[in-house]
């Protein structure tokens, strides 16, 4: 799984702007986070198509980056998401994006973006 990060300029209808972009490609987004600090924004999102959304993204020249997400399933109780971040934290990986992106039962399933993906599947088997 991979995610996309878009940055925007802190105005009206950016988000919009690369929502149309994708929908009009018949990307479906899985997850999205966005938010904005001063006069910046960004908005990071797990495409399900991710070769559409890049194509999508390119023809319109809006720049992005990518990053492989690491997903792992845990349960949904006090305590987890301090856990992952410590595991995550005591192996020297920084965390860069964490989504919710399923949640079944007593069961959350996170993606995780950080520095190093293959350290980090390791750390959190």
């Amino acid at each position: 799984m991979r995610d996309l990060t878009i940055h925007l300029t802190h105005k009206p209808g950016e988000l919009g702007r690369i929502a149309n972009l994708l929908g009009a490609a018949g990307v479906n987004l899985k997850s999205v986070a966005a938010m904005a600090l001063g006069n910046q924004g960004a908005a990071r999102m797990i495409p399900d198509d991710i070769e559409a959304a890049r194509e999508a993204l390119r023809q319109a020249n809006v720049r992005f980056e990518e990053s492989e997400l690491v997903t792992v399933l845990r349960e949904n109780r006090a305590g987890e998401l301090a856990d992952v971040a410590d595991r995550l934290s005591n192996a020297g990986l920084n965390l860069q994006a964490l989504y919710v992106v399923g949640l079944e039962g007593d069961l959350v399933e996170l993606a995780i973006a950080v520095d190093d993906a293959k350290k980090a599947k390791k750390v959190l088997e």
